[in-house]
């Protein structure tokens, strides 16, 4: 029974072999492709729902890259699926109040996380606003933009409450 559920399976598929030679080594790789069928999009099985409105494709030089093909060249905030210009101080920290984190206070439901991209490299937010944020009860986590934005796709595609505060990698004044 097993042997026959194999040989008509085999019957359906068609396996293709490639060999490949790389300095000394030989890799070899088998791949299967249905006979007669197209190559489709990967579906996610465990996403309950559509996909989050916003999603960073890439960060580069010039700024955060949406998959919609926006670019936004200076600090923002994801929040609910919806992108905003957040006018801020280009160097994280310098000059930082907690009325800049104030819009936190009028979102319901708040998000569970708020991570924080510092451009190139994180940099831990001082005392006075890890506290602010702490009291009206948003974890805080604190990365490199680019690592903001790949948690940030990962965690809003698994439906979790989550925000994003980003600095763009190359400090530029708001506009």
């Amino acid at each position: 029974m097993f042997s026959s559920r194999i040989l008509s399976c085999a019957a359906r598929l068609h396996l293709t072999r490639t060999t490949t030679a790389i300095g000394r080594r030989t890799f070899v790789s088998t791949s299967i492709v249905r006979a007669g069928d197209t190559p489709t999009h990967f579906t996610n099985i465990l996403a309950g729902a559509n996909a989050p409105a916003v999603q960073v494709k890439n960060v580069g030089p010039d700024g955060i890259h949406l998959d919609d093909g926006l670019i936004i060249p200076s600090a923002c905030l994801f929040v609910e699926g919806n992108v905003f210009l957040w006018n801020v101080p280009p160097a994280p920290w310098e000059g930082w109040k907690p009325e800049h984190f104030e819009v936190f206070d009028t979102i319901v439901p708040k998000p569970e996380i708020l991570l924080l991209g510092t451009g190139k490299r994180p940099v831990p937010p001082p005392p006075h606003l890890r506290q602010y944020l702490s009291k009206i009860g948003i974890q805080v986590d604190t990365m490199d933009t680019r690592n903001a934005c790949s948690t940030y796709n990962l965690l809003a595609e698994e439906g979790r409450r989550v925000a994003a505060a980003l600095l763009p990698p190359t400090p530029q004044a708001w506009k």
